[in-house]
């Protein structure tokens, strides 16, 4: 092996762009021991360009995908075909990819044909049920069966790996990188260039900050929650619904026809990572069905109630900063009241630890890729909570 190692990063999507930022800015530290190699897909095009522009990363190779009424087959088959042509040229040692989208399966895929070290970063999140999240839990699943290299979040992912039979050589508990990323953008003065979420009086108002995009939840569920929010907000003078709502069609309408024209409900387009990491700051109580904002805004001491039966998260849940509420419209109602009205249940959420990490997983990741080449003597720290 030569002193030198090329380790390549693909990504395509927002939430892969803003947990890999951190691995990328990282292995820029390394130019003795590492030649970094960007390549992203563009799976989601203005959202991934949003991140690109925050972190200063300039890709290598952008496949630039994405196209109107793209189907989980195009994706798979464009990134593929990509990949192959940029794995050709430049021959990376090993090739990282994050988590659980369709460019995560296809990239591990297309490394692997090339028989490509993999490397998976936030590996052994799972629900047990291939469908929920779909296509996110077979994604993670399959390309954990193609891994080499297994960079586990916390030590509940690291057992799932186990179960699994995965050796444990191959794995590092490393913390997630998201909180790495957090670390970078949150500031206490940051200043909102959105004219609704300037007119939001965070210091008078409760915030209640809402985002829904799950597939499973279309249609009834969400309209459950959305009349759940209605209830809330008639009720409570001092809460203020911030919404930033998604630009599926679908959930557009739904929003509209329940929350539209309320009091104390703001509905925004989607924001940036920056000013929504700054939002989830401010926010009082998170309702959401994303997987990523389970992890963000417990090392934020915000209480996250999710709109899901199951969650392949169940670190928070089990530290009590998280609680899976589902769908119901009373139990929505319910459990956000309690946390509106008891002083006690806030704090027990708010103040518990963050089981995520310590802002130090981008270096662990570094340090494992090394250690694993025989560039670096001792085996990285392990990340406890």
């Amino acid at each position: 092996m030569d002193k030198k190692i090329k380790v390549m990063t693909v990504f395509g999507t927002r939430p892969e762009a803003i947990k890999m930022a951190p691995i990328v800015l990282e292995l820029q530290k390394h130019p003795d021991t590492i030649t970094p190699v960007v390549a992203v897909t563009a799976q989601h095009r203005e959202m991934l360009d949003q991140v690109l522009r925050l972190f200063k990363i300039k890709p290598d190779y952008d496949l630039d995908i994405m196209a109107a009424g793209q189907t989980l087959f195009d994706i798979t088959t464009k990134v593929m075909r990509g990949l192959d042509d940029v794995l050709t040229k430049e021959k990376p040692d090993i090739v990282l990819v994050h988590g659980d989208t369709t460019t995560t399966f296809a990239g591990a895929l297309a490394a692997y044909y090339h028989q490509t070290p993999v490397g998976h970063v936030e590996a052994g999140l799972r629900t047990g049920d291939k469908y929920a999240p779909f296509p996110e839990e077979m994604n993670r699943r399959l390309t954990g069966c193609i891994a080499d290299l297994n960079f586990a979040p916390t030590e509940t992912s690291e057992a799932n790996l186990l179960a699994e039979n995965v050796p444990p050589e191959t794995i590092f508990v490393t913390g997630n990188t998201v909180i790495d990323a957090l670390h970078h953008t949150v500031q206490d003065a940051f200043s909102f260039d959105d004219d609704r979420l300037k007119q939001v009086e965070f210091g008078k108002k409760r915030v209640i900050l809402v985002t829904t995009h799950r597939r499973e939840n279309l249609g009834e569920p969400m309209r459950h929650v959305y009349r759940a929010l209605r209830r809330l907000v008639n009720e409570f003078d001092d809460v203020e619904i911030v919404f930033p709502v998604h630009r599926n069609p679908k959930v557009r309408e739904i929003v509209n026809e329940e929350l539209g024209g309320l009091r104390n409900v703001k509905l925004i387009d989607p924001l940036d990572y920056e000013p929504f990491a700054n939002l989830m700051h401010r926010a009082h109580i998170i309702l959401t069905d994303s997987g990523g904002v389970q992890e963000e805004a417990p090392a934020l001491g915000k209480p996250v109630l999710v709109l899901r039966d199951t969650t392949e998260r169940p670190e928070a849940v089990s530290a009590g900063t998280v609680k899976l509420i589902g769908t119901d419209c009373a139990r929505v109602y319910e459990e956000t009241k309690r946390l509106l009205v008891d002083e006690a249940a806030y704090s027990r959420m708010a103040e518990a630890v963050n089981p995520y990490g310590d802002g130090q997983a981008a270096r662990r990741i570094i340090e494992a890729i090394l250690y694993h080449f025989h560039l670096a003597e001792d085996r990285p720290d392990v990340f406890m909570a």
